[in-house]
């Protein structure tokens, strides 16, 4: 024992303080993420709810009548045009997108050209709205650039002759596999980049050919990152309105389209079914952003 040990061990001997910590101040650093969550996230759902419950024909009483509406024809109607446009544009641009990125990380394409596409990705995938349907329009609607120079070339009019049209279901899905293809090219090439090549060489060592190899080895780790980027494809496509708006006038029923008539509207116009409609889309959203993380949670196991 030292003789400070000793000294401080006498009876009597004051009892040294512990050293007072200062205030930490770093939880300031998340203060605004807070705010704009509880700001833009939670007061908007929260209006959401109360609207929902709310009767707009009888001064505002609680009603549950709005959530009974959502199974007439015309919401039922707009909810499956909504997740069928979706699925569709889902499913296509994770399939060509798994396969443009594949071609660009694996397919033995020059660096340039995967450097073009990526950036080109990330400009395509945020092009949307009333730019996007207008630049379709220009170019292959009815009197568009396109359909003007494959008229006067080859005498055929797509949208007379072929029946191909921008202003309907299929005219519409067109237009947002233009976004959902860059979008999947963005996220799932890190997936598709994070295969190491040791798990190709133990595959060719086993005996295993290409096909093997992306059968047992690549595309079931792949699996959870590819269905994660097709749920975020539905909910990114689902959630869209001034396009469909622009190209269509409303004229195909969707919920984005048929919330804002329901709100704002002169003819269709109900508040409160207005917002239970959304509180239907954010249950779909979360279900949509709950399935997503929970896939990019499997496939963060593998590539670690």
């Amino acid at each position: 024992m030292t003789a400070q040990a000793a000294r401080t061990s006498e009876p009597g001997a004051p009892v040294a303080r512990p050293a007072r910590r200062g205030f930490n101040w770093s939880f300031l650093g998340v203060v605004p993420f807070f705010l704009f969550a509880i700001l833009f996230m939670l007061f908007p759902i929260g209006f959401l709810i109360l609207g929902s419950f709310q009767d707009s024909t009888n001064n505002d009483a609680l009603t549950l009548q709005n959530y009974a509406e959502l199974t007439t024809q015309q919401v039922a109607r707009a909810f499956a045009n909504s997740i069928e446009i979706s699925l569709v544009t889902a499913i296509a641009g994770a399939l060509f997108g798994l396969l443009l990125a594949y071609a660009i990380i694996l397919g033995g394409l020059p660096r340039f050209l995967r450097t073009f596409v990526m950036t080109f990705s990330g400009v395509a995938s945020n092009f949307a709205g009333i730019p996007l349907a207008l630049a379709f329009i220009f170019t292959i609607g009815n009197r568009g650039l396109v359909t003007a120079w494959i008229e006067s070339v080859f005498g055929v009019n797509i949208v007379t002759g072929m029946g191909v049209t921008l202003y309907s279901k299929i005219g519409l899905e067109i237009v947002y596999f233009y976004f959902q293809l860059p979008l999947m090219v963005l996220i799932i090439a890190p997936a598709i980049d994070g295969l190491r090549k040791d798990w190709r060489e133990a595959s060719e060592n086993m005996g295993a050919s290409p096909r093997q190899y992306w059968q047992y080895v690549a595309l079931p780790i792949l699996f959870p990152s590819i269905l994660g980027c097709t749920v975020l494809l539905f909910g990114n496509a689902f959630g869209a309105q001034a396009t469909a708006y622009q190209l269509t006038s409303g004229q195909i029923p969707l919920v984005t389209l048929l919330i804002g008539a329901q709100i704002r509207g002169d003819v269709l116009h109900n508040p409160g079914l207005g917002y239970a409609m959304a509180m239907g889309m954010v249950v779909i959203m979360g279900v949509s952003i709950l399935l997503y993380s929970i896939m990019q949670r499997r496939s963060e196991r593998w590539l670690r």
